[in-house]
C-alpha cells in the first residue's frame, strides 16, 4: 500500500478528491500526526478504489464483504485491516455520517506483552558498535525512552543540561513534553557534537543540517544486534519498552513512567506491568513499615 493509490483515487474516482481536500482538512485541524493522516488516507483510498464511489454511498453489506475478505481470503496484516476501520470511522464522522460510523465492526484490543532486553543486554547493545555516533544513538534512544519520530526529530537546541531534561516538541499527537537527560549523555555531549558536527538535529542524515532518515535509525539496531549473542526479535521501540520496563523494576511509579513515555492514557502504560514478575510480598500496613513492626 503506497501514496500510488491516493493519488490514483483523487485521479478516477468521481468526487474523491474534493471530498478528501475536507478530509485532510479535518484531520489537519484535529491536529492529528502525518502518519495517522497518511495511514487513513491510504487505506481510504483502497475501499474507494475498489468500489469507484465515496465510501459514504458504499452499503454497510459491501463494506462488511470487503472487510471479511481483508480478514481471511486476502490474508492481509492487521494493520490493513485495522486502519480501514479507522479510516472509515473517521471519514463518516467527517460528512456527518454517524449511523455509519456506529454500523462498523468494534476492534478488540489484543494486549501483547513487549519484547524487553535486561540490563546487560541493553548495555551489550549500547556498546557493540565501532561508531560513536551510533553509540550515541543507541544509548540515548534507551536511555531517554524516546520514540523513533521523536529522537529523529530532535535538536542539539533541545538539550537543557542545566536543569538535565531534554524537551520533546513532537511527540505523539504533537504532546509537547520534558523527558530525563540522561548524566552519561550529558558528560559527553561535548565530544559526541565536536566528533558529528551536527548543524541542527542532535542525529542528521548525510545531508547536513536534516534529520537521519527513519530507515537509517532502524538499520543502526539491526547492524549493532548483529554484534551481540541476543538472540531476541529486536527492534528501535524495544528500547523504550526496555526503558520502561527498567524504569519499572528500579521502583519507578506508573504515573512517572506515562509521563516520560508520553502517553494520553495510563491504561497505556499499564502492559509494563506485564513485563516484571509478580511480588509474592504480603501485603502489609503502611503503619507497621513506619515504626519498623513490619
Amino acid at each position: 500500500m503506497n501514496l500510488n493509490y491516493l493519488n490514483y483515487a483523487r485521479k478516477y474516482v468521481p468526487e474523491f478528491d474534493q471530498a478528501y481536500l475536507l478530509f485532510l482538512q479535518r484531520m489537519t485541524i484535529d491536529q492529528h500526526s502525518e502518519s495517522t493522516i497518511r495511514n487513513y488516507s491510504r487505506y481510504i483510498a483502497s475501499i474507494a478504489i475498489q468500489f469507484n464511489c465515496l465510501p459514504q454511498h458504499i452499503s454497510d453489506e459491501e463494506i462488511n464483504s470487503y472487510l471479511y475478505k481483508l480478514s481471511t481470503h486476502q490474508r492481509l496484516s492487521m494493520s490493513f485491516f485495522k486502519f480501514t476501520i479507522y479510516g472509515l470511522r473517521y471519514w463518516f464522522r467527517t460528512f456527518g455520517y454517524e449511523d455509519k460510523a456506529i454500523e462498523l465492526p468494534k476492534l478488540k484490543r489484543k494486549i501483547q506483552v513487549p519484547v524487553v532486553l535486561s540490563k546487560n543486554e541493553c548495555k551489550e547493545l549500547i556498546e557493540a558498535p565501532r561508531s560513536l555516533k551510533h553509540r550515541f544513538f543507541l544509548a540515548l534512544t534507551y536511555g531517554s525512552g524516546l520514540r523513533r519520530n521523536e529522537i529523529r526529530n530532535l535538536k542539539i537546541s533541545d538539550l537543557d543540561s542545566s536543569r538535565k531534561l531534554i524537551h520533546v516538541k513532537y511527540g505523539k499527537g504533537n504532546r509537547e513534553r520534558y523527558v530525563v537527560y540522561p548524566n552519561l549523555i550529558r558528560d559527553h555531549i561535548v565530544n559526541y557534537l565536536q566528533e558529528t558536527q551536527p548543524m541542527t538535529y542532535l542525529f542528521e542524515g548525510l545531508q547536513r543540517g536534516q534529520p537521519m532518515h527513519a530507515r537509517s535509525m532502524q538499520w543502526i539496531v539491526y547492524e549493532a544486534l548483529k554484534l551481540t549473542t541476543i538472540t531476541k526479535n529486536v527492534s528501535m521501540h524495544t528500547l523504550r519498552h526496555s526503558f520502561a520496563t527498567h524504569l519499572l523494576e528500579d521502583g519507578l511509579d506508573l504515573v512517572s513512567i506515562q509521563h516520560q513515555l508520553g502517553h494520553s492514557d495510563l491504561r497505556t502504560t499499564l502492559v509494563y506491568l506485564r513485563t516484571i514478575p509478580y511480588s509474592s510480598k504480603p501485603a502489609h500496613s503502611p503503619l507497621d513499615s513506619l515504626y519498623g513492626r513490619h
